[in-house]
């Protein structure tokens, strides 16, 4: 029977996905650039095609182009794989130190990394005795603004990054207590950036205060926020040192060497 042609009753985006795919595993198969009519052989799909997709992942950098019709992975596609590996890294060290501290306090945390202008959050210990409703799933998102760990990652930018995120955000609000206007967000950053920790205060969910310290690499970079949620009249401040001695060993199980507090 006839194979039919890869490019025939074309639909679905998802076939453009997979075509897609099937272009940067031939360019993964093999170290030199490779041809245009070499990578359309291999994968069976029409030049034209082949062209139209490769040059759609050229403009993203997924795919760099040496020379006029030859293709290679394009260096996009190893900063994802850094930013993965990264976060999987963080997760891994992370893990058991937040089952301790959890086990200590018995309330949810969290573990967060910058993504744009929001955190996402990348991993969670909870139990339903913490007597709070975890509202914020693992890969949730949520305002750098309103958030303990949003704000160590703003506070650990230069002042114009920081009103240059205001002005794209608006920085709106989701609670009474948000801080929506930049002069009181820049004070709160400057608490946090000496001290090495921030607070949310209600400022994402009413009810909900947290605490955050910040987790660091071997380049003395922030790479990740860890971070205690608790019903607003239960926070308790005698946390801290725990959080930040936590935060601290993940820190140390990535490389880092230095102190937590930022001066």
């Amino acid at each position: 029977m006839r194979r039919p042609h890869p490019d025939a009753h074309p639909t679905p985006t998802i076939q453009v996905l997979e075509r897609m795919f099937a272009l940067i595993d031939v360019l993964a198969s093999r170290e030199e650039p490779i041809s245009l009519k070499e990578i359309a052989e291999q994968t069976g799909l029409h030049p034209s095609t082949t062209h139209r997709i490769l040059n759609d992942l050229t403009l993203g950098r997924f795919v760099d182009r040496p020379e006029p019709g030859s293709y290679r992975l394009g260096m996009r596609l190893l900063e994802l794989g850094n930013l993965v590996k990264g976060r999987l890294d963080v997760r891994d060290a992370a893990l058991a130190p937040m089952r301790d501290l959890h086990r200590l306090i018995q309330q949810p945390v969290n573990l967060s990394v910058r993504q744009g202008d929001e955190i996402v959050y990348i991993e969670r210990t909870y139990s339903e005795r913490s007597g709070m409703q975890v509202v914020r799933a693992i890969g949730g998102r949520a305002p750098l603004h309103l958030t303990s760990t949003g704000k160590l990652f703003l506070a650990s930018d230069e002042l114009p990054r920081v009103r240059a995120y205001a002005t794209r955000t608006g920085l709106a609000g989701h609670t009474r207590n948000s801080i929506t206007q930049l002069p009181a967000l820049e004070r709160e950053l400057i608490r946090a950036r000496q001290s090495g920790v921030a607070h949310d205060n209600e400022e994402l969910e009413m009810g909900v205060r947290c605490m955050a310290a910040g987790i660091y690499d071997d380049q003395d970079k922030l790479v990740a926020g860890l971070s205690i949620s608790a019903p607003a009249d239960r926070l308790d401040d005698n946390w801290l040192p725990k959080l930040q001695h936590t935060a601290q060993e993940i820190s140390a199980a990535l490389g880092h060497t230095g102190s937590l507090a930022r001066g």
